[in-house]
């Protein structure tokens, strides 16, 4: 006998909706606008036209936590470098010391994750330029798979059998290796007599990753477009930062195929994004015998203060978790040699730089390295200025012997163009792989070799992929003042925020009929819980699915609550859109991936506690309605709260593979769960849900539109 099919998530219309509540058309037509009468001069005119309705005054949003989010944030990171600092402070003996760059390195490494395997690097030169004291060769090699790396090497006219090479990556430059900037640098090395690579970092120069058909960027700019194609790398497990120090280092391996270089004198130097990618390579690749970058070190302390957003792979995953900070990925570089340089008016606090450089230092003393060590102020602002550059040149001079001044020669700037290694400057032209083609195939692989999980088991890898942690005792909370004249479904919400943790407050309405400001009524066994998309305030307005809920149900009280981050506490940091590439919702969301807990983590640990909060007042069987952003918690939370006992969601996303795969998604950093494609996918959620009557209305895919 065959087994009975499993239940299914309904998945319906807006329409499908109502009929299921057995509202009917009359239920329907009740839930639509009606137009307000015509007014009396327009009944007498001849055309006799319906007068448009006029719109209700604007409501000022309810923002009564904007700042919860950054000082929550705040605590932890200072409590964070804290810790570091009294590590680093007890180490007294060069045992010590070594047992520290031992486990240090080895979290270090557990950030990036494995590197790929070694593959042909397939290298080409397409044009020489020759010039005064150097020729330019415009080198293309495949750093993975058909995975091309522009790059510039310059290659001194007068030099030894075997000279030393700097590798050079650029800052966040549109030309990449042509900014005026990186190719002062690259020049300046030459014309002292080092040979120079200088390549273009992912989504920059002539490696952008979206282009139009006339090859031009169309993702805002270089450094937006390594947030949109880092951050749905974290759903297979891959980090952005990763790829940019691979390149790095193939680089490195590229230099060593050349007869003019000395493979064992090889260094690094970058500034802002180039200054990230030379302090990953510090961690990952001790060939190196030296690094200077430049603008970048800091701590998560200072830039978190000053509300400056990083990159994508700015930002390695579980760092915070660790313990770690700038500081810590210098440590596996030790005892090579390493300069770090900074501005006294840079954007990134100067400060930053000082502390990591004072914690670096106590590590090269302890293991009888002093002199390998130091750093370098400049009088400027952010970028590799003459003074910072000529720095440089004077810290691999001294440890290369190669020039015996670090002041810089006289600069002929080139073209664009003159630079270039594919034909119209861009490798898009070659038809490559791209990140997202390699994003997309894991995620298929991973698919592919994923066992189906269901019931104990998926619950177990829910809790495990969102680092979870366990539950005990009733939430305290705050009654706030009630509210009132918002056009909410009833005339009043009492308002309540619920302390799902120390220092979040998660905030609640709970409709009423009358004026209510006292502490939550006992009353019936059921309730109604909606989690917001971006306002509760706002969708108890002008989301039509509450009220249908409601109708449905009309005993059972109903409550709407915003999560942290959104609505209520929605911050008001970083000067930007809180929905912009980097405004607040991505900066929290990514020190959220540090701290090895993800935006939907924190949430759903939000939700899970509002429910013990609502069983606490008696309402044992909660039907879990949400929309939009809101369903990634609301998904995890049903699953894994025993006292859900019906879902409702609205524009879920149907699936993490289908982000992972496309071309084109809108669903922000805060949506996403690290891993969880090595695991399972939300599909697996939404069957196991089946069991409490979900309703999936009108999913949506990578492009919401939300």
């Amino acid at each position: 006998m065959n087994p009975p099919a499993s239940p299914r998530p309904a998945v319906l219309t807006r329409r499908g909706l109502i009929q299921k509540a057995g509202l009917g058309l009359l239920g329907a037509s009740a839930l639509a606008h009606v137009a307000p009468p015509l007014a009396a001069a327009e009944e007498k005119t001849a055309a006799k036209k319906i007068a448009a309705p006029v719109p209700p005054p604007e409501l000022a949003p309810l923002n009564r936590f904007p700042r919860m989010m950054h000082e929550y944030f705040l605590r932890r990171v200072v409590d964070n470098e804290r810790a570091a600092e009294a590590r680093v402070a007890g180490l007294h003996s060069r045992g010590d010391a070594e047992a520290y760059v031992r486990d240090t390195t080895a979290k270090v490494r557990r950030c990036f994750g494995p590197l790929p395997e070694k593959g042909p690097l397939h290298p080409r030169v397409t044009r020489t330029v020759d010039r005064d004291t150097y020729t330019i060769e415009n080198v293309i090699f495949d750093s993975r798979p058909n995975f091309p790396v522009t790059g510039n090497l310059y290659l001194p006219k007068k030099r030894a059998a075997k000279t030393p090479a700097v590798v050079g990556v650029c800052g966040h430059s549109q030309n990449g290796k042509a900014g005026g900037t990186y190719q002062s640098f690259a020049q300046g090395l030459a014309r002292l007599g080092y040979i120079v690579l200088i390549i273009d970092p992912i989504g920059q120069g002539e490696r952008f990753q979206y282009v139009d058909a006339a090859l031009k960027p169309v993702k805002e700019g270089n450094v937006r477009e390594h947030l949109y194609v880092g951050n749905p790398q974290f759903l297979v497990g891959e980090f952005f930062g990763t790829w940019q120090a691979w390149d790095a280092i193939r680089a490195f391996d590229y230099l060593q195929t050349r007869p003019e270089v000395d493979g064992n004198r090889i260094m690094i130097t970058g500034n802002s994004g180039g200054g990230t990618i030379t302090s990953w390579c510090c961690a990952l690749e001790p060939r190196f015998l030296a690094a200077a970058p430049s603008c970048f070190i800091n701590t998560f302390r200072r830039m978190l203060e000053s509300e400056q957003p990083a990159d994508t792979e700015q930002c390695p995953p579980h760092t915070l978790a660790l313990g770690l900070d700038h500081a810590e990925f210098l440590v596996p570089f030790i005892p090579q040699h390493l300069i770090l340089l900074g501005q006294e008016k840079d954007m990134f606090d100067a400060r930053g730089l000082e502390q990591s450089y004072a914690r670096v230092r106590r590590l090269y003393e302890l293991l009888g390295v002093r002199d390998h060590v130091d750093h370098f102020m400049g009088p400027d602002y952010h970028g590799y200025s003459q003074h910072n550059r000529e720095a440089m040149y004077g810290w691999f001079n001294r440890v290369t012997g190669v020039a015996k001044t670090q002041k810089e020669p006289a600069l002929t700037l080139e073209k664009d163009e003159v630079l270039w290694c594919t034909p119209r400057g861009q490798v898009a032209d070659l038809q490559p792989d791209t990140v997202l083609s390699f994003t997309r195939a894991t995620a298929q692989r991973l698919q592919a070799g994923r066992k189906k999980l269901t019931g104990a088991a998926l619950e177990r890898a829910v809790v495990d992929v969102l680092h979870l942690p366990a539950r005990t005792g009733v939430p305290d909370y705050r009654i706030l003042p009630a509210v009132a004249g918002r056009r909410y479904p009833k005339r009043f919400a009492a308002h309540y925020a619920v302390e799902t943790e120390p220092g979040i407050l998660t905030t609640v309405f709970r409709l009423a009929e009358a004026a209510a400001s006292f502490r939550v009524p006992r009353g019936s066994k059921r309730a109604v819980l909606y989690v917001s998309h971006r306002s509760a305030d706002a969708e108890l307005r002008d989301e039509p699915l509450i009220r249908e809920v409601m109708a449905a149900d009309p005993a059972a009280p109903v409550f709407a609550c915003d999560l942290r981050g959104v609505g209520d506490s929605q911050p008001n940091t970083t000067g930007k859109q809180f929905t912009d590439s980097y405004g607040s919702d991505y900066f929290y969301a990514i020190y959220g991936l540090m701290f090895d807990q993800p935006y939907p983590a924190q949430r759903t640990f939000d939700l899970l506690r509002l429910i013990d909060w609502l069983k606490a007042h008696g309402h044992e069987e909660i039907h879990l309605v949400a929309k939009g952003w809101g369903t990634i918690p609301a998904t995890f939370a049903a699953l894994l709260a025993p006292a859900v006992t019906r879902a409702t969601f609205k524009h879920a996303l149907s699936s993490y593979g289908d982000v992972a795969a496309a071309e084109e998604y809108d669903w922000p950093l805060s949506a996403f769960v690290p891993d969880v494609l090595k695991t399972f996918d939300l599909p697996d959620c939404y069957a196991d849900l089946a069991a409490k009557n979900l309703k999936l209305i009108e999913p949506r895919g990578a492009k919401s539109g939300l």
